[in-house]
C-alpha cells in the first residue's frame, strides 16, 4: 500500500506501509478546554531520523506519547507499520520510548536491566545472553555489565536506558529529550553516538527536544511545531536557511529582526535604521503593510567607513564584545532601544570595540521577510535559550 499526502509545510510525500513507517492522520488530544494537539498530519519514513522541535507547552511530548500509546488521542489516528494501533497498550506497538529520566531497576545490574523486556517475552535465555550482549556493545558498556545503576554515570545510565530499548528490536524508537540531564559535552557526544546507531541499525528513531542543535544536527527531518501543530516540516538546511515564519526563523539560531513597512514597489522593507532589500521582490507581504525582515548574525558584516549605498546597511554603535572561539560576536545599537548581533570568523572579524561608531552591512539574498508575527520579537535580534549569552558593556 503506498499513501501520498500534502503535508502542512505545503510538500508532497510518499510513505509506503513499510515496517518503521508512522503515519499521523488529523490527531487531536485536548486536556478539558486546552487543545494540546490540534489536527496534527505527519508521515514518517521507515528508517528516518525525524526530530519534534519547539518550546514547552507546543504538544511535542503529547504527540509522542500518544504514538506510544501512553495516551490516547480526542481524534485522529496513528498508524505504524501500515497498522492503527489506536486502542492497542504500549507493549503492542512495536515501539520502545526512552525518557529524559532513565528508569532503571536500581536493583538490578546493568545486564539485568537489558534483559528484563526479554524475559517478560519469554524470549529463550540462550537468545537473551546473546541480544543483551550485542545491545551492550553498541552502546559501549559491556563492560559495566555487572554493575548497578547507582554505580554509573548520568551518561552511562543513558547508555544503559537506549540499550534495554533497542534489544526488544523495535520498528520505531521514540525518545522524549534523552539527553536533556547530560552536561553540554557528554550531550554532543551521545549525539554523535545516538545517530551512528540510528544510521547502523535503520530503525526509525521520532526525538523531540527543544534544543534546535541538537535537532539540525541529528535529523533527516525536522517538524517545528507550534500550538499543537507543524508549522514547517523539512531537511535541517531549509529550516535553518529558509524558515516559513518569523516563528520558525526565531526559533531555530539566532536572528536579527527589523520591523517596517514594505515599500510602494514591493522591493523593499523601511524600517526605522535600515532599509532592508531582499534578492527577489517581496510576495509574502503587500506594499505599504507592515513586515518583519530578518537576517541571521552570521550574515552581518561590519566596517568601520560609511558605504556608498543606504540599502542593507545600518549604523550604530558598539556595545558588547564577546570571543566564542572560531567566532567574534558584536552586539551594536541603534537609535536608544534596538540593537543587532553580528557574528564573524575570528581571523576575519574587525577589531572593534565597545564605544566605536560602525556600519553593519548584509547581502540582499540573507534578508528574508515575514508579516508581523507578534510571537516573534520586535525590531532587535533573538536569540533561543540554548545559545550563549553575549556579554555587554
Amino acid at each position: 500500500m503506498s499513501t501520498t499526502s500534502l503535508n502542512r509545510s505545503g510538500t508532497d510525500t510518499d510513505v509506503d506501509d513499510a515496517t518503521g513507517t508512522v503515519r499521523i492522520e488529523r490527531l487531536t488530544k485536548r486536556y478539558g478546554d486546552q487543545v494540546a494537539v490540534d489536527d496534527l498530519s505527519l508521515q514518517i519514513q521507515a528508517g528516518e531520523f525525524l526530530s519534534l522541535l519547539g518550546p514547552s507547552g507546543c504538544g511535542k511530548t503529547t504527540t509522542l506519547r500518544m504514538i506510544a500509546g501512553f495516551e490516547q488521542p480526542d481524534a485522529g489516528d496513528i498508524l505504524i507499520s501500515g497498522q492503527s494501533v489506536l486502542g492497542r497498550p504500549p507493549y503492542k506497538r512495536n515501539v520502545n520510548t526512552v525518557f529524559q529520566a532513565y528508569a532503571l531497576f536500581p536493583h538490578m545490574t546493568v545486564a539485568e536491566n537489558v534483559a528484563y523486556g526479554l524475559q517478560q517475552k519469554r524470549v529463550p535465555k540462550t537468545e537473551i545472553r546473546e541480544r543483551v550482549s550485542s545491545s551492550l556493545d553498541m552502546v559501549q558498556m559491556r563492560s559495566f555489565a555487572d554493575r548497578r545503576p547507582t554505580q554509573l554515570s548520568g551518561g552511562q545510565q543513558q547508555r544503559v536506558a537506549l540499550a534495554r530499548a533497542l534489544v526488544n528490536r523495535p520498528a520505531v524508537l521514540l525518545l522524549d529529550e534523552p539527553l536533556g540531564a547530560l552536561d553540554r559535552q557528554l550531550r554532543e557526544e551521545m549525539q554523535l553516538e545516538l545517530k551512528l546507531i540510528q544510521s547502523q541499525l535503520g530503525i526509525t528513531f521520532v526525538f523531540v527536544t527543544h534544543d534546535q542543535g541538537e535537532a539540525l544536527s541529528m535529523s533527516d527531518r525536522v517538524a517545528v511545531m507550534r500550538a499543537g501543530r507543524i508549522e514547517q516540516l523539512a531537511d535541517s538546511d531549509t529550516i535553518y536557511s529558509a524558515p516559513v515564519s518569523a516563528y520558525v526563523a526565531a526559533f531555530v539560531g539566532q536572528q536579527n529582526f527589523f520591523d517596517g513597512t514594505v515599500t510602494a514597489d514591493g522591493r523593499a522593507v523601511q524600517a526605522a535604521h535600515a532599509v532592508l532589500r531582499p534578492a527577489e521582490r517581496i510576495g509574502s507581504v503587500a506594499p505599504g503593510v507592515q513586515a518583519r525582515a530578518a537576517v541571521r548574525p552570521e550574515f552581518v558584516d561590519i566596517v568601520t567607513e560609511a558605504p556608498a549605498s543606504d540599502t542593507n546597511v545600518a549604523e550604530g554603535r558598539v556595545i558588547g564584545v564577546s570571543h566564542l572561539g572560531e567566532t567574534m560576536q558584536f552586539l551594536v545599537q541603534f537609535g536608544r532601544e534596538m540593537s543587532i548581533i553580528s557574528r564573524r570568523p575570528t581571523p576575519d572579524a574587525l577589531r572593534a570595540a565597545v564605544g566605536d561608531t560602525v556600519w553593519c552591512t548584509w547581502r540582499p539574498e540573507s534578508v528574508r521577510v515575514f508579516p508581523v508575527d507578534e510571537s516573534a520579537a520586535h525590531g532587535g535580534f533573538v536569540e533561543p535559550p540554548t545559545t550563549r549569552s553575549i556579554r555587554t558593556a
